[in-house]
């Protein structure tokens, strides 16, 4: 090592999740000793149980244990660490922390902290840009934040518009506003979510582009002047802001226009004297013009499709940079082989406007052929303290299409049973024309699935009929386990046909599925009139192999204590109950006028009062979760009887907040 150069021994990684095993993983290979932090809530994660060493720094809440800059660095002296990885989220973007790091005498893996503060800054990284000669999109970044100020440039720069948190990201503190009127609401959910989320209400104001790709650049730089970038991810299709699908490289993608964007994203990087991995974002609109969004300083969720296709280990760089070294290679050597999309796993219910989900992980299983970063594990539990992304499913290909079928068929295998998820939903994305074509743009999902949103639809008799076979199946094996009759006699019966009847709820219907078992060892089984012939092939503790109609079928399943059957099938995820079984119904809610919590969460604010007309579709509440503001709209029309929760205090999922007395109907 030469004076200027550092040789990280050992690494404290100050995040949690699938980042925080990612760059473990990198670390290890080298031959760094790891060190995790963890809270009260991750003391059994499985970044914690990778880790060489691990430290508690503190209760669930972000603000009292990821987001402690200071137990943090103690926890890295008192570990010896050599340098802090902060991931991203959290700390990662922090000035003030990546300056507590090095006054420690560590090293940060990061870029400076000049860069961090500019870059962090919506305004000022804006400001900083137009400087440069970085395109930008026209809008407002000025220190005037009253109300009457932000809502008189936004007559300027004209509607639709985008109110951001100047700090911070992740489509937090972001709102699409259509007109003036709706403006001040827009204005008020924005600064007070950014609030929360980055400790700074500043917000600034930008032309809303219409149905534009989001694109954009991997850069790097070292120490010794060099900055190059490793080509462009297309981030197009996203939901509530936030990237849902990401893809290296971008379907409309020229050499011309990488060369320009690339170059851009090199001068930014250069304005603000980079060091390290950083990410430039950019919009793309229809006629190839491009605009600067805004620059992450710091490892991108997506970074994977970057790595798959220019075979680069990107943690790798960044340790090598953090120790002072030069990048390894130079522009001219950066080589784009093949295709890679990723998909982003999130804890939520997609049918329900993708609203995060919390719950016991019951069977985490990921598909083959694919790779996956993951922060969960079969056995742990999805808390409401964090963000709802659980993993990252990735695959590459020579060609984009081939690297889709891919990502279909290792979905397809991948199951996550216990909280509700979006994998199907993301197997709808991959298999819908307009993705398949490569055009889906940032209205890639609203123009999709129009304002009703997403709707998996009704399970095929078919999906019964595999239900009902397994089920069987599992239920004669647990007899045979329990007593002394030979397996070859359990499906016998010498005076009558064995036939089970099952029936399984869905929506609104009750299906009745009849098995019964043949001589050869198979099922007859009759789904509301339809017939199907079945065999269990391969019956394993969460997996199953099964012919059905002479087709072969591989799925995952999970079977509950209480009875509750999970499936994850290629295209479909199914919960069934057989209320055959059961001898009873499930009650249906809704209409009741009974507004409970659909998360865990802090009630921020109660926006009726006890006495107060209400129609459906009404603003009843703001629940904050997973860094997220909901707000709880009434489902009835009436009077607001009785408010039973109070504002600024955590409540659990199905809490009451308030019971609204139903109008008569006339």
């Amino acid at each position: 090592m030469t004076n200027n150069q550092t040789r990280i021994g050992s690494l404290l990684v100050a995040n949690r999740g699938e980042i925080a095993l990612r760059v473990m993983r990198t670390a290890r290979e080298a031959g760094i000793r790891t060190i995790a932090v963890y809270s009260e809530a991750d003391a059994e994660a499985p970044h914690v149980e990778f880790a060489d060493e691990a430290v508690c720094i503190g209760a669930p809440p972000v603000a009292e244990s990821y987001l402690r800059g200071d137990a943090v660095i103690a926890a890295a002296l008192e570990h010896q660490a050599d340098a802090i990885h902060p991931g991203y989220g959290f700390l990662s973007e922090n000035a003030d922390f990546a300056r507590a790091v090095e006054a420690a005498g560590i090293v940060f893996v990061g870029p400076p902290t000049g860069a961090i503060e500019v870059m962090g800054d919506k305004a000022r990284s804006k400001r900083r840009m137009l400087e440069a000669g970085v395109p930008c999109v026209p809008g407002y970044e000025g220190e005037e934040q009253a109300d009457t100020a932000l809502i008189a440039a936004a007559a300027e720069v004209g509607f639709p518009i985008m109110v951001k948190a100047s700090a911070g990201g992740g489509g937090r503190g972001m709102r699409l506003v259509e007109t003036e009127a709706a403006l001040p609401d827009a204005l008020k959910l924005a600064r007070s979510e950014a609030e929360n989320a980055f400790g700074s209400g500043h917000l600034i104001l930008e032309r809303a582009i219409v149905r534009p790709r989001h694109v954009e650049i991997q850069v790097f730089a070292d120490n010794h002047g060099s900055v190059i970038h490793l080509g462009e991810r297309d981030c197009s299709v996203q939901r509530r802001h936030q990237k849902v699908v990401e893809e290296a490289p971008c379907p409309v993608m020229t050499e011309e226009l990488r060369a320009a964007m690339g170059q851009a994203a090199v001068e930014a990087a250069r304005a603000v004297n980079y060091r390290g991995a950083g990410t430039v974002e950019f919009l793309l609109d229809e006629s190839g013009e491009f605009y600067f969004l805004e620059m992450n300083t710091r490892l991108q969720v997506e970074h994977p499709v970057t790595e798959a296709v220019t075979g680069l280990d990107l943690v790798s760089l960044q340790l090598a940079v953090a120790e002072g070294r030069p990048l390894p290679l130079g522009q001219e050597e950066v080589r784009l082989q093949g295709h890679a999309i990723e998909v982003r796993l999130y804890a939520e219910d997609p049918a329900q406007d993708f609203l995060p989900a919390t719950g016991p992980i019951h069977l985490f299983k990921a598909g083959p052929e694919i790779r996956v970063d993951a922060g969960i594990a079969t056995g742990g539990e999805i808390s409401p303290f964090y963000d709802s992304m659980v993993a990252k499913v990735i695959a590459h290909g020579d060609t984009r299409d081939e690297a889709r079928r891919r990502l279909l068929e290792g979905l397809g295998q991948t199951a996550l049973f216990g909280v509700a998820n979006n994998r199907d939903f993301l197997i709808d994305v991959l298999g819908q024309e307009t993705f398949a074509r490569g055009e889906a743009t940032t209205a890639f999902i609203g123009e999709t699935y129009g304002e009703a949103g997403w709707n998996p639809g009704s399970a095929d008799a078919a999906v019964f009929a595999v239900a009902g076979a397994l089920e069987h199946a599992l239920g004669q094996r647990a007899a045979a386990r329990e007593s002394a009759v030979s397996p070859e006699l359990m499906d016998f019966a010498s005076a009558r046909d064995l036939a089970t009847m099952r029936r399984y709820p869905q929506g609104d219907a009750m299906t009745s599925v009849v098995v019964r078992p043949d001589e050869a060892g198979a099922y007859e089984i009759e789904v509301e009139g339809e017939s199907f012939k079945a065999s269990v092939d391969v019956l394993g503790d969460s997996a199953a192999r099964l012919t059905l109609d002479g087709a072969h079928l591989a799925l995952s399943f999970w079977l509950e204590a209480g009875g509750r059957l999970h499936l994850a099938l290629p295209d479909r995820t199914l919960s069934l109950c057989d209320y055959a079984a059961l001898g009873a119904a499930e009650e249906e809610a809704g209409g009741d006028g009974l507004v409970n919590a659909p998360m865990h969460g802090q009630l921020l604010e109660i926006l009726v009062a006890e006495g107060d007309s209400v129609a459906r579709g009404d603003r009843l509440a703001v629940l904050e979760a997973m860094k997220m503001q909901h707000e709880i709209l009434a489902a009835v029309d009436g009077i607001v009887k009785r408010i039973s929760a109070a504002p600024g205090t955590q409540i659990a999922a199905d809490t009451r907040i308030l019971e609204i007395e139903p109008a008569e109907e006339t």
